[in-house]
């Protein structure tokens, strides 16, 4: 045990924090030796086998290179579920929970209708449709192997959300009969521009289609979603995002200018500006057609 726990050490303390070292450690020996952080220190005389120390070796080499570990291992832990991950989704952040936190516990009718727009790894709908007993969900993306990974996600946590390919900046929407309860995204919000002040593990691995926008028009998801909201979303009805730190203000006097009402704005647990409420209860207002 010592020998793998100095390995890791040696190779990633140029390049990560003490912090990062420990929970990327953890993550490791629970993976390959099916441990828990007590159990490692409890065992840590204990002699590796070979292959096992080859695993961790090889992880090691391909952390050294940036590649996300959740990436490396297949899979993460979101809301207290465990779903898989690949490259083509992105990993599951700690703000996502929060924004999933917040719809759980602001009192949502019962039996809600709910859709995801954006849904990478299906990880916001999953849990929505784990923790709100009788809801119907629904969770959209423009990548059809984001959406085969959303799949098995739901799969292996035993839920029933029904993933649809939806390109959502070309949809032609009509005002058909308001159906949602709420309306949730997490969609493409990192201007081009800040790039270069991103992380490696980010910039080289995750992908882009599901995190960048034009600086030009960095609230293009926010338009389009709040738009379809308005047709989608019944009386009473709720929109959540999560968003820009830079633009909790823009986000909020875009979604006012539109007829939303009750406009929240929250900071994070670092506190960050990143996530936006907004009710729906203006019926009079006729409804946008694209």
């Amino acid at each position: 045990m010592q020998v793998a726990k100095k390995l890791i050490h040696d190779k990633l303390s140029p390049l990560y924090c003490k912090q990062e070292i420990e929970s990327i450690s953890k993550l490791i020996f629970e993976k390959i030796l099916g441990l828990s952080r007590l159990q490692v220190h409890l065992n840590q005389h204990e002699t590796i086998s070979p292959a096992n120390l080859t695993q961790i070796t090889e992880i090691v080499n391909r952390l050294v290179q940036f590649e996300p570990i959740q990436y490396i291992l297949g899979d993460t832990e979101f809301y207290g579920l465990t779903l898989k991950v690949n490259p083509s989704v992105l990993i599951p952040r700690p703000e996502t929970e929060e924004l999933v936190d917040w719809i759980i516990h602001d009192y949502p009718p019962i039996n809600p209708a709910i859709l995801d727009i954006g849904t990478g790894s299906g990880c916001i709908p999953i849990a929505l449709s784990k923790n709100l007993p009788g809801a119907t969900v629904e969770g959209w993306d423009i990548s059809t192997e984001a959406l085969t990974v959303a799949r098995e996600n739901a799969k292996m946590n035993q839920v029933n959300v029904e993933f649809i390919y939806t390109d959502i900046l070309n949809l032609n929407f009509t005002a058909e009969q308001q159906k949602y309860d709420i309306i949730v995204s997490n969609p493409p919000y990192v201007m081009a521009s800040e790039q270069p002040s991103m992380p490696k593990n980010v910039i080289e691995y995750e992908p882009h289609v599901a995190l960048f926008v034009p600086d030009t028009d960095p609230l293009i998801f926010y338009s389009t979603i709040a738009d379809l909201a308005i047709n989608q979303l019944k009386p009473g009805g709720k929109l959540y995002f999560e968003i820009n730190e830079q633009f909790g203000n823009e986000t909020a006097n875009l979604l006012s200018i539109k007829g939303f009402t009750n406009i929240t704005v929250r900071k994070d647990i670092n506190g960050k500006v990143r996530m936006a409420r907004a009710d729906w209860d203006n019926s009079e207002v006729i409804p946008i057609c694209r």
